[in-house]
């Protein structure tokens, strides 16, 4: 089987697990309460990670929708960091739910999109990640910000400040910026396909 119907194979069913996770997502919900989806390429290399959505995310349902979405975005295209190969996600999809519910849902992104490297913004996504236990993974917490390394057998882990506490003071934003450029780098080390 060529590679190409192969890939399309996992991509469909990637497209179908991700829009399952959503309808589940959906029903869990209210008129109160709406999910915050994640967003991006379902087979993406790089999975960026917040701890919980902000206003104009959970006003729009969509992950990294808004200043935080416009920075990642801007930084990511500096980087030369392919738009196409990055999926974004909130470690609580309603701000609300319990935390075991969180866990189960971000397990289940994590194992349909398959990345190659998570990027874990902030002190509290990291302790969520850590708490989570992923079977073979490698605490963050001891993590250094900006440094590339083994999360499981076949993720790589980042970890960064906090996006949407960075935004609105320069040491803040230097932080950050500091911390995720070590993507560019990493992004083109990875095999061209």
């Amino acid at each position: 089987m060529p590679t190409d119907e192969i890939y399309e194979r996992y991509l469909k069913k990637a497209i179908s697990e991700i829009n399952e996770l959503g309808d589940e997502l959906a029903r869990a919900g209210d008129e109160l309460r709406v999910p915050v989806l994640g967003s991006g390429h379902p087979l993406a290399d790089i999975f960026l990670l917040k701890y919980s959505p902000q206003p104009q995310e959970i006003q729009e349902g969509v992950a990294f929708f808004g200043r935080s979405g416009q920075a990642i975005l801007k930084s990511l295209q500096r980087l030369h960091v392919d738009l196409l190969a990055v999926y974004g996600t909130n470690c609580f999809k309603f701000g609300t739910e319990d935390e075991a519910d969180a866990q189960a849902w971000l397990t289940r992104e994590l194992h349909i999109v398959q990345p190659k490297l998570l990027v874990a913004m902030g002190e509290r996504t990291v302790e969520f990640v850590d708490r989570v236990a992923f079977p073979l993974s490698d605490p963050l917490e001891s993590a250094p910000l900006g440094t590339v390394r083994r999360f499981t057998p076949t993720i790589e882990a980042l970890v960064t400040p906090d996006v949407d506490t960075s935004l609105d003071e320069q040491p803040a934003k230097t932080a950050f910026w500091n911390a995720f450029k070590a993507l560019g780098p990493w992004w083109s080390e990875q095999p061209p396909y």
